[in-house]
């Protein structure tokens, strides 16, 4: 039986190029050179292993500025069949909380959904909570760090999981939430065909109004978390250079060294 399955992607700065609005406590985006965030490759390649078994329809969903929607084509160049976009001066700022809203929403708005797959984590806010936060909004059962998708029948799929001890084994109730490990695939590259495809096909764009979504639950405002404070380490060591030319200096040296060492190991 095909499924309807659901990808969620999101576009990251490339991390050579991460900066931080310390004002806001946010991830500046515009005019930073932008990614598909690498760890939800490995979701589409398993969304695309799941049609190539099960056949079916792939969407990938997308939020943040308009450039985002490249990420989308990127989706589709691999072998995605569509994707959304959610783009709204509202959704700016959102944390987690407020992301997996927006996603929740948007799978809400487009229906008839089997299995939702996200990436482990994004690599710009490494949290890894948007997937299971979309599977709370949409009260559905959630799955993480899964490397094995084993088998779905018509109303059940079985996983295989990445925990502490090693691996477990579960069967869940479709429709579920799943986030997946590098393990569970290995990304295949964008096609000529595909890059031709997604240039031509329609991505549609979604506001919060189209979705009907609460807008005290989006953006800065609807966000929970806050950055209060945000401190760049230091990666220098202070260190004192001890040089020995002679005997005299050599016993100055190892006198030094021997208080260091004791002061250290009180």
């Amino acid at each position: 039986m095909e499924k309807r399955i659901i990808v969620c992607i999101k576009q990251t700065p490339d991390t050579r190029s991460v900066k931080m609005d310390e004002a806001t406590g946010t991830v500046i985006r515009e005019g930073v050179p932008a990614i598909v965030n690498p760890l939800d490759l490995y979701a589409i390649e398993a969304a695309l292993n799941l049609r190539e078994s099960y056949g079916g329809e792939i969407t990938a969903v997308s939020m943040g500025p308009a450039k985002a929607i490249e990420a989308l084509r990127e989706a589709i160049s691999m072998g995605i069949d569509n994707g959304v976009l959610l783009c709204d001066g509202a959704f700016a700022g959102s944390d987690t909380w407020a992301t997996s809203y927006a996603l929740a929403g948007a799978i809400k708005h487009l229906g008839g959904v089997d299995i939702i797959l996200c990436g482990e984590r994004a690599t710009d806010g490494d949290t890894g909570q948007v997937g299971p936060g979309i599977a709370a909004w949409l009260d559905l059962p959630v799955a993480t760090y899964v490397s094995t998708i084993e088998t779905i029948e018509k109303k059940t799929c079985r996983l295989r999981r990445c925990v502490e001890t090693g691996y477990e084994t579960l069967t869940a109730k479709l429709p579920v939430v799943v986030t997946v490990v590098k393990e569970v695939s290995n990304p295949r590259l964008p096609t000529l065909r595909g890059k031709q495809r997604a240039r031509q096909v329609d991505i549609p764009i979604l506001t919060a109004d189209d979705l009907k979504l609460d807008k005290s639950k989006l953006g800065l405002q609807g966000s929970p978390t806050r950055v209060v404070k945000i401190v760049k380490p230091k990666i220098t060591r202070k260190t004192t250079l001890l040089t020995v030319k002679n005997e005299a200096t050599l016993d100055q040296a190892t006198g030094a060294l021997a208080a260091f060492i004791t002061e250290t190991c009180k």
